[in-house]
């Protein structure tokens, strides 16, 4: 099994359209909403973004390669979104403004697919979870033992057994392309903040979260 890259919500997203499986009838508090590419596209000529890199370093057999998670609270008429943002930090916010802050460089616009635990009565305490992280910063050192948050780490961390232990799990994160090499965004990012790129360190991803056993989708669009 060769282990994806974790990295997640990166100015590639597209914009989120209030129709289909993001309708708030479709939604219930607790359930994730997984932003994905096709595996076909392409962000050809750009080494220099961390769009590239995630471009370069996930990949799977399957069709949608998913590159963001987020948290979905439904309150009154609102549904609201907790995630993980290089814009934002951790934060929690409206799916409408989530929109804004998405959309492809071409106008294209990416995945979106909603899944929710097997067993979801206990959405109201991993909600309770997550927010207790709001305000922390963007983690872009993406280590497991430091305060700031990643999105798939996010909702690691918020999602907990009533013994503490973790429902996700853990694997050795990957930064390589395909062809063994760090993209040069990599190599940039960790320069910068005087870091190794942490190659096999523990760690989570939207991509192999997706396809986690405890999770079963509601809609996709």
């Amino acid at each position: 099994m060769r282990y994806r890259l974790f990295i997640c919500c990166t100015a590639l997203l597209g914009t989120l359209m209030l129709t289909g499986c993001l309708q708030s009838k479709v939604i219930e508090t607790g359930d994730l909403l997984f932003v994905g590419l096709p595996m076909d596209y392409s962000v050809e000529g750009d080494t220099s973004s961390m769009a590239s890199a995630i471009a370069a370093a996930t990949g799977d057999e399957d069709q949608v390669n998913y590159i963001h998670v987020a948290i979905l609270e439904v309150s009154g008429d609102t549904t609201f979104v907790i995630d993980a943002t290089l814009k934002r930090g951790v934060a929690r916010y409206p799916l409408d403004t989530m929109k804004e802050d998405f959309r492809l460089k071409s106008g294209d616009y990416p995945i979106f697919t909603v899944k929710r635990l097997k067993h979801n009565r206990n959405a109201a305490r991993w909600i309770e979870n997550a927010k207790g992280y709001v305000g922390r910063g963007y983690d872009l050192s993406f280590l497991p033992d430091n305060e700031e948050q990643y999105c798939s780490e996010l909702v690691w961390n918020s999602y907990l057994e009533h013994d503490g232990g973790h429902i996700f799990t853990a694997a050795p994160m990957n930064f390589k392309s395909a062809d063994g090499s760090y993209p040069e965004y990599w190599v940039w990012l960790f320069s910068r903040i005087g870091m190794p790129i942490p190659q096999g360190v523990e760690g989570t991803n939207p991509n192999d979260m997706a396809r986690d056993e405890h999770l079963v989708t509601v809609s996709s669009k």
